[in-house]
């Protein structure tokens, strides 16, 4: 399993699969494909892949004693958001992207952004966190655990997605395989570059209805 904001950790994001073949859901050990879902140990703070059948039996929140989550596969998209640069400044993030979920084990919520390391944990003050997501529809729609809110700061306002929090992670991770420099290089941001590009194509526009405290599911 993968530790949750932990480097070592996320050594399955950090390298090539070679023999996707010996991968095997971690709760019935039946064999997976290259393509599988994953669940979030809430208790070890970790990463489980598993089979369809184990996915669904804990697709359903509190199912099974509420351990283990499955991770929804849901991109959402917010135009209308923008990042205050004081505001953004306040949440104490060294770098332009980063992303967030609700630790419902801490109560609180985590901030996590690439660095040579892999990813680097950072403590989110709940006044920064109101003060730049509190009008956010997706930090609405955002479940505890198993969603992110990806976050990119530029100086035109940036960018703010859902993400299911492994994509997330596996982001971070494949970062870190090519990072160079203080930065991390030209091919670290053509990665970002490609990734956002990738998932201004596949994320659905959070509808108003959302803005005002509704749900979205697709």
């Amino acid at each position: 399993m993968s530790p949750l904001g932990a480097a070592p950790g996320l050594r399955r994001f950090l390298a090539p699969r070679t023999d996707t073949a010996t991968e095997r859901c971690e709760l019935c050990s039946v064999g997976l494909g290259p393509e599988h879902r994953h669940l979030v140990d809430v208790e070890a703070r970790s990463l489980a892949c598993a089979c369809l059948a184990c996915a669904i039996l804990f697709d359903r929140p509190g199912a099974g004693g509420g351990r283990f989550r499955t991770i929804p596969d849901r991109y959402l998209a917010d135009p209308a958001w923008h990042a205050d640069p004081v505001r953004w400044k306040a949440l104490n993030i060294p770098v332009d992207m980063a992303f967030f979920f609700c630790n419902s084990q801490l109560g609180r919520v985590v901030a996590l952004y690439p660095s040579p390391a892999g990813a680097t944990e950072s403590e989110v003050e709940p006044a920064a966190w109101e003060d730049v997501f509190g009008d956010s529809a997706l930090a609405r729609e955002m479940e505890p655990d198993v969603e992110a809110l990806l976050v990119r700061h530029r100086d035109d306002g940036g960018s703010c997605h859902l993400v299911p929090v492994d994509v997330a992670y596996q982001l971070v991770g494949r970062l870190r395989l090519h990072w160079q420099g203080f930065d991390g290089g030209a091919q670290v941001h053509a990665e970002v570059e490609a990734f956002f590009d990738d998932l201004g194509r596949r994320a659905a526009v959070v509808p108003a209805v959302a803005a005002g405290g509704g749900n979205f599911r697709e």
